[in-house]
């Protein structure tokens, strides 16, 4: 019997005192934690100057182990450790699966990479410093039980796009687990929060960059997610087949057939799989799809239809195995798809490119889609031609806001391709950033400039938004946004350029001009004067210390930005920015300054006064 794995009380007890960002001030980390004390980034050492004229290779943060000193001990010796005193008898041979006769035997590989193949798990990531990643080292000295409640609780996706870019890029870096903390949960913890933010894609690399010997039951699980949520089914098989755990539920079953069958026992996949369908166990349209994808690696005799009728919703297994045989989805089904299959849609190869055009949106907004990835889609539209679809006139309508005779003609292209964004519209932003930074700052668009400039600082292009310095007038959002995203401001905002801005903000509670105020203090780009004036005038507070802001402001003190990136992604969870309070801000915006992330910082400020 597999033995069993129990998770389910320690997540409870670390995610029950989790929040998201909220309108009060809540702890955000587990009772009994007080007060951690993050300790610096340790600073690389210098290399030593090799004693030869020869300059070694240079090489990336992944860590290979050496070759075993000993060899692998030999057939005959496996054979001669057996205890023939507890081997089963005739009938309970025959009837055992190869499987088990192989655990029985001592046959089942532990491996499936050579020796000299095999990777240490110290630093386990697909981002090394050199590519941009964050220092390797950043959380090893961190308190361990700090970052486990960081990353358990980062549960859902970000509010921000420029936020969910930045801890993306802290999740996927090479780095080195704190101290006290396994590696292998390190890993699960960092592949479970991509999973959450639906950076599918990601997490499956991460997982790909650990031996799947070194696997937990507990990375399994994460493992799967990620695969089924790049409808990769097939590469979930070396987890499912080498890695003991005690699941026995129906999509374990189905993802064992399946693995079975590419295994070569086509005949016993189908075998099994029949079985789970007789005893009614998983869905019949779930079987169904194990079945012919099963039957696709056999000699492909037994046809399996699929039938939709009676089938209410479709789930991420659904989704991940109609895309990966071609089989199409009834529209009614595809109407209902959650935020969280559409960013699936957006990732899936098997989708056309106009298919995929309306989960792009989403994709964009949420920060997995850059402003380039949304014109390469939009690009492929157009040359796949199909005039009558939606998707091909709004790639026409893109290409002519770049091409256009004249300013005019290309900002109507640009309005109209902004038009039926619908909730997603600020994906429609990011697809235009490029376009709108090649229109000239011209005081004809001045009426215009504050969604331009919007658009623009979507793919972080802050000194072609500040062209328009000169043209925005004073309290306008373009205004605004400018006095947030410019690289370099050395002089602070003065009460009457704040007044003029609060007077003409028309935003449901002056959401804008609170994210304003907080945005500016963060950056330190007021005084504590106009921060306690407009405070009281705006009925809000900077103020109020809870654990979580403890927390994120020690670890922007010790200069570690990777947990202070970790820090703030749990308090920018939620689904729309009406979960993000000024306080949060504040505390995110400084902290992301005051460790030299200084461009992530303004971007975040500037966004939440564009989507407030």
């Amino acid at each position: 019997m597999k033995a069993a794995w129990l998770v389910g009380g320690a997540a409870l007890a670390l995610c029950s005192s989790l929040v998201l960002a909220q309108s009060a001030p809540t702890d955000l980390l587990p009772p009994g934690f007080e007060d951690p004390a993050p300790t610096p980034t340790p600073s690389p050492a210098p290399s030593a100057t090799p004693s030869s004229g020869a300059t070694p290779p240079s090489r990336s943060d992944e860590i290979v182990q050496p070759i075993p000193d000993q060899p692998a001990e030999s057939s005959d010796s496996n054979s001669t450790s057996l205890d023939l005193s507890r081997l089963p008898t005739l009938e309970q041979l025959e009837n055992m699966s190869t499987d088990e006769l192989d655990e029985l035997l001592g046959l089942k590989p532990k491996f499936d990479i050579p020796p000299a193949a095999r990777r240490s798990t110290e630093r386990a990531g697909v981002i090394s410093t050199a590519e941009g990643g964050l220092p390797g080292a950043s959380l090893a000295r961190q308190p361990a039980p700090l970052v486990r409640a960081a990353l358990a609780g980062t549960q859902s996706p970000l509010v921000s796009r420029w936020g969910h870019i930045l801890l993306r890029r802290a999740l996927a870096s090479r780095l080195a687990a704190p101290e006290g903390m396994d590696p292998i949960e390190f890993a699960t913890l960092r592949v479970r929060a991509l999973n959450a933010m639906g950076e599918y894609a990601v997490a499956r690399a991460l997982v790909q960059d650990i031996d799947t010997a070194n696997y937990s039951p507990a990375l399994v699980d994460a493992a799967i997610d990620a695969y089924i949520g790049t409808a990769d089914i097939v590469g979930a098989c070396p987890a499912v087949r080498l890695v003991d755990t005690d699941r026995e539920d129906p999509q374990w079953n189905m993802l064992a057939g399946i693995c079975n069958a590419y295994a070569g026992e086509a005949t016993r996949a189908q075998n099994d799989l029949r079985r789970l369908q007789s005893r009614g166990q998983g869905e019949t349209i779930d079987v169904l799809f194990a079945q012919r994808f099963a039957g696709a690696a056999g000699d492909g005799r037994r046809a399996v239809t699929i039938e939709w009728d009676g089938v209410e919703q479709i789930t991420p297994w659904r989704f991940a195995m109609a895309n990966a045989l071609g089989e199409p989805i009834p529209e009614d089904l595809m109407e209902g798809l959650g935020p969280q299959l559409l960013k699936s849609a957006a990732l899936t190869p098997a989708l056309g490119a106009a298919e995929r055009s309306d989960a792009a949106d989403i994709a964009a907004q949420s920060g997995i889609f850059s402003a380039s990835a949304m014109v390469d889609l939009y690009s492929q539209i157009f040359a796949d031609g199909g005039e009558d679809s939606e998707a091909y006139r709004r790639a026409s309508r893109l290409r002519e806001a770049y091409v256009g005779s004249d300013a005019s003609t290309r900002l109507g292209a640009i309005r109209d391709v902004w038009g039926d964004g619908g909730d997603f519209g600020y994906g429609r932003r990011v697809l235009t950033a490029y376009a709108t930074a090649r229109l000239p700052a011209d005081d004809a668009l001045e009426d215009e400039a504050g969604e331009l400039i919007a658009s623009m600082l979507t793919a972080g292009l802050d000194r072609d938004a500040m062209r328009w310095s000169d043209i925005v007038e004073e309290g306008s959002l373009g205004w605004a946004l400018l006095a947030l995203a410019a690289p370099t401001r050395s002089e602070a905002v003065t009460d009457g350029e704040l007044d003029s801005f609060v007077d003409a903000d028309e935003s449901g509670g002056q959401r804008k001009s609170r994210m304003f105020l907080a945005g500016l203090a963060g950056l330190e780009r007021v005084g504590s004067g106009e921060i306690d004036e407009y405070s009281g005038r705006l009925s809000m507070s900077l103020g109020g210390q809870t654990r979580w802001t403890r927390a994120i402001d020690a670890a922007a003190n010790a200069g570690n930005p990777a947990l202070v990136a970790i820090l703030a992604g749990l308090g920018m969870q939620g689904d729309s920015w009406d979960r993000m309070t000024a306080r949060h801000l504040f505390h995110i915006v400084s902290a992301l300054r005051r460790v030299g992330l200084d461009a992530e910082a303004r971007m975040i400020a500037a966004e939440a006064v564009a989507r407030a």
